[in-house]
């Protein structure tokens, strides 16, 4: 048994001996994507080893994270996963390819991304509380587009039914593209997105802010509120974090996990960041894991009182 501990340490001293494989579970272009290759490109030069981005998506994220659920637990495959992965889709899903908490090592949360509420520019209502009152006097007169059901977006609309007490029907489109389409040609009134993908159209005036989805304000867009202002409590965010198959070496996850910290303080990551409003984190292993502990306990009366279900 001292022998095999030895051997196992030595062999976990001496990681990464070869290419690493980093599994985003979308599709390129996306802002996920865009993180992992930031992060991923970083921490090759600080490991002294190539990480590879594979973009494994299909299931709203459930494919690759199931892949990199059953992988070596040696560290040589880790996944970029998000509030879908860790959150979302283990609540909603009716069959459950995987345990969010058992299957997966924490390494690090890296960054916080904000969602925003927008509409179109000749929706009547200017800010948080004359939409409320909107929909509260035109009960069922409105609907609210995301990017899909179950996915962040949408439930962060339920959440602001849930809070707020209005009845506002949730139209789903196939990835937030679409949706802004329609939204910008005002076939719909209002979308919750990503604030990265709206953040152009906010800027030029082709759509209206009415609220950004975190605790504060943002640095890129301080004059937009947060909803929170107005709905106190009211709080939702994408997230990016490293996880590794359950049983990876603590040594190794250890040497990730420096790795992505010292990535994130790059001086380009840093700009590109602050580009699209995310906030930069780093955290530990064991912040990660509270992390996703707190966010499955936050969702789960939200999935409930939605009657979100999915095959």
């Amino acid at each position: 048994m001292a022998l095999f501990v030895s051997a196992s340490a030595s062999w976990a001293a001496s990681f990464p001996e070869r290419t690493i494989k980093m599994v985003v579970p979308f599709a390129a272009g996306g802002s996920t994507d865009l993180v992992a290759r930031l992060v991923a490109d970083k921490m090759s030069n600080l490991l002294d080893q190539q990480i590879i981005v594979e973009n494994v998506g299909g299931a709203g994220g459930n494919i690759g994270a199931t892949q990199v659920a059953r992988a070596e637990p040696d560290g040589y495959t880790i996944l970029m996963g998000t509030v879908a992965t860790h959150a979302l889709n283990p609540l909603i899903l009716k069959t459950k390819p995987y345990d969010p908490q058992k299957d997966f090592a924490p390494v690090s949360l890296l960054v916080i991304v904000p969602n925003v509420l927008v509409v179109n520019p000749q929706f009547p209502a200017k800010d948080i509380n004359e939409l409320i009152a909107l929909l509260k006097k035109n009960p069922d007169k409105y609907v609210y587009a995301s990017s899909g059901n179950g996915t962040p977006l949408h439930l962060s609309g339920e959440l602001f039914k849930t809070m707020t007490g209005v009845t506002v029907e949730h139209v789903p489109y196939k990835g937030s593209g679409p949706a802004l389409t329609d939204l910008l040609g005002n076939q719909v009134p209002m979308m919750f997105d990503n604030l990265p993908s709206s953040s152009g159209h906010i800027k030029s005036g082709s759509l209206r802010a009415l609220g950004v989805t975190t605790k504060e304000r943002v640095a890129s867009f301080p004059d937009v509120p947060a909803i929170a202002e107005t709905v106190p409590g009211y709080e939702t965010y994408s997230w990016n974090a490293l996880f590794a198959p359950a049983g990876t070496p603590p040594e190794v996850i250890s040497t990730l996990q420096q790795a992505a910290a010292k990535a994130l303080q790059d001086p380009e990551v840093v700009e590109r960041m602050g580009e699209f409003s995310a906030t930069i984190v780093g955290s530990t292993p064991e912040q990660l894991s509270e992390h996703v502990k707190a966010e499955l306990a936050k969702w789960a009366p939200i999935v409930k009182s939605s009657g979100i279900q999915l095959d």
